[in-house]
């Protein structure tokens, strides 16, 4: 799994598509508040737009979020701030503050069929600061893709980076402030490339964080062309790219919703990663394009590696048939 340089973390060249995008995705999870966070910018200057979505865990099993979008036609890697929410990067592919102040952000209680409890006034100051370097791909200056790789490039964008760091800062929720503590973990990423939701047949993303010394990333997505496996593992003070992700799912009584995720990751260098994530709480993000329907089922997910625990994602994208239900079987 390359390395790739600063250059990366700055604005890349727009190409003629028009759902080309390049976006910058956080997610954060403090065990000691029960708080934190999954959120991304998305500049889209084909389109015309910069948008914006925040999602933050609060303690227990509610769930707070922003949405906006502001007019943006060129692409720009500064003033990242849409609806109140701000993206600063303090120092390339090392730091990033984020923060907000919204008086009104919309709260669900994710017990009870994302029942309304809101609005309340959100604020935030939060950084991250990279424990990994860099890894991914440029999607650039290389022959186009063909097969799955085609089919992804298409959909979900040509170049791709994650980190996993720790955080500090704090969040606020209707006046009660929530410190992070000195477990607060999570990563982030950044694509460039034509993004469509309703492009990919299903994907299942993990994120996830054990200590300051093992991280994994990456993705198995289904495409027309066939599935498409992708990631990284770090440990023993490299990175190591994953060869294949198999999963096996428990599922709520709904037939889509994931409880727990028990995962294989077989790496490059032959190893094979045993992984169970018990999830703690799932929003379900929905998108819509044309006749297709996409949920993008975001699971905060405690995790067990090799004894040792940790936090982070287990995120399943579905495109769901006119009865809400999986056009691809969920394994």
């Amino acid at each position: 799994m390359p390395i790739l340089d600063e250059s990366h973390d700055f604005a890349h060249p727009v190409e003629g598509d028009s759902a080309w995008s390049e976006s910058y995705y956080f997610n954060a999870y403090d065990p000691g508040s029960d708080t934190g966070l999954f959120t991304r910018i998305g500049v889209r200057p084909n389109d015309g737009t910069m948008d914006v979505g925040l999602s933050v865990w609060l303690p227990g099993r509610s769930l707070a979020s922003v949405h906006g979008v502001r007019e943006q036609r060129e692409m720009v890697d500064t003033g990242l701030s849409v609806h109140g929410v701000t993206y600063e990067r303090l120092a390339p592919l090392k730091e990033w503050r984020l923060t907000c102040s919204v008086p009104a952000a919309a709260v669900v209680d994710l017990d009870d069929r994302l029942a309304s409890s809101g609005p309340i006034e959100l604020a935030m100051d939060v950084t991250f600061s990279a424990l990994t370097p860099a890894v991914g791909v440029d999607g650039q200056g290389r022959p186009g893709p063909s097969g799955a790789s085609a089919s992804t490039a298409a959909s979900v964008g040509k170049g791709h980076l994650e980190q996993a760091g720790r955080w500090t800062g704090w969040i606020e929720a209707d006046g009660r402030r929530h410190a992070w503590g000195a477990d607060a973990r999570g990563n982030r990423d950044k694509s460039w490339g034509p993004r469509r939701w309703g492009g990919p047949q299903m994907w299942r993303w993990f994120s996830i964080n054990i200590g300051d010394d093992v991280h994994f990333g990456g993705i198995r997505i289904a495409t027309p062309a066939g599935d498409l496996h992708r990631g990284w593992v770090w440990k023993d003070g490299a990175a190591t790219s994953i060869r294949e992700w198999r999963v096996r799912s428990e599922l709520a009584d709904d037939g889509v919703t994931h409880t727990r995720s028990h995962v294989t990751a077989l790496d490059k260098q032959g190893r094979e990663h045993e992984l169970h994530g018990d999830v703690m709480r799932v929003y379900g993000v929905p998108h819509r394009t044309g006749d297709r329907s996409t949920v993008v089922n975001e699971g905060l997910a405690r995790w067990e590696y090799e004894g040792r625990t940790g936090y982070g994602i287990a995120e399943y994208l579905h495109q769901l048939d006119d009865d809400g239900r999986p056009l691809v079987p969920i394994e």
